[in-house]
């Protein structure tokens, strides 16, 4: 018989899809569709490493409770981690994420938390200062903190980048993805580099996002601090696990194209993505002239599009917008 002991099991081994349509380019252009994750999403990769990990060291002990401060994909993972090893959770997010999240997050077992989003990261109604705060509060509670938590990127080093790796039997030329806590990225890239470090890294950001600018300049700006609409990637933070060093290019998106290409991606090709997505699909297009027929780029595609159906699959939300 064939079957897994338990959902964590499945995660990780996702597939890469060819984009026949949406790129108008030469070059291979492969999709590493990563809502065949049971979480639906590439962060049930880290939230899994990030509890077996801390459970290594200690950190966990029977029953306790786990607080993180998530845009929703992380929660999702965790809470697949949390009933497996039967933990209770406490997600914290900002009320710029879609209903279904929250919806989801509640549905597997989870305190669900919604914070502003329009405060600084340091205030104390921030989704991340709350979380910092219930860790205190709670006790035989464990903040894993994906952003600084290294055990995020190291997941995708052990796991998404060999991936990867083998499934372009080494060709790959390009790797394409939008970049939040960094974990992605600097995991993928960090492998992908040690293999061959003529790789070209792109992350896509968003406008509002501190990204770009740091990592063309080291200059943090706050004046490239506002708000946006774009889920899951951009910061008003510096993440210990951006590697900017290993990063060749950052791409900015806006919230409108982003929103775009999320719905093409469905529509011509199939793919019922996140808006993320949309996002790092927008960025490669805005690159595309940067490639060359004999190049192979493999973009990842973070999520899944049920949780953004009350966003950018609903026509009355893209038209109060302004996307359509």
């Amino acid at each position: 018989m064939e079957y897994y002991n338990n959902i964590i099991e499945t995660i990780g081994n996702t597939p890469l899809v060819k984009i026949n349509k949406l790129i108008n380019s030469e070059a291979l252009i492969l999709a590493k569709v990563e809502s065949f994750n049971p979480g639906h999403s590439t962060k049930d990769r880290m939230a899994l490493k990030m509890i077996e990990d801390a459970e290594k060291n200690g950190l966990i002990k029977k029953g306790g409770t786990i607080i993180e401060a998530t845009s929703g994909n992380t929660g999702m993972g965790l809470a697949l981690a949390c009933i497996d090893r039967g933990y209770k959770l406490i997600c914290t997010t900002s009320d710029k994420q879609s209903k279904e999240k929250v919806d989801i997050l509640q549905a597997m077992g989870a305190i669900v938390h919604v914070c502003p989003t329009n405060v600084a990261p340091d205030h104390p109604e921030s989704y991340y200062s709350v979380a910092r705060r219930l860790n205190k509060e709670i006790p035989n509670s464990y903040y894993p903190n994906q952003y600084d938590n290294l055990s995020n990127q190291q997941a995708h080093y052990e796991t998404t980048g060999p991936e990867i790796w083998k499934q372009t039997e080494g060709k790959i030329t390009h790797f394409v993805v939008g970049v939040g806590t960094g974990g992605t990225i600097s995991g993928i890239g960090k492998f992908l580099k040690e293999k061959n470090p003529n790789i070209k890294l792109w992350g896509i950001d968003t406008y509002g996002s501190v990204f770009k600018k740091y990592h063309e300049t080291r200059v943090f700006d706050e004046k490239e601090i506002y708000s946006y609409i774009t889920e899951g990637i951009g910061e008003d933070i510096l993440p210990k696990n951006v590697n900017f060093d290993i990063i060749d290019h950052f791409e900015k998106v806006t919230d409108k194209d982003g929103a775009i290409y999320s719905r093409r991606l469905a529509k011509e090709e199939g793919l019922f993505c996140g808006y993320s997505c949309g996002s790092a699909m927008a960025g490669l297009d805005q690159l595309k002239d940067k490639l060359n027929p004999s190049d192979v780029v493999v973009v990842l595609l973070h999520d899944h599009g049920s949780r953004y159906i009350a966003k950018i699959y609903n026509d009355q939300w893209m038209k109060e917008q302004g996307f359509i």
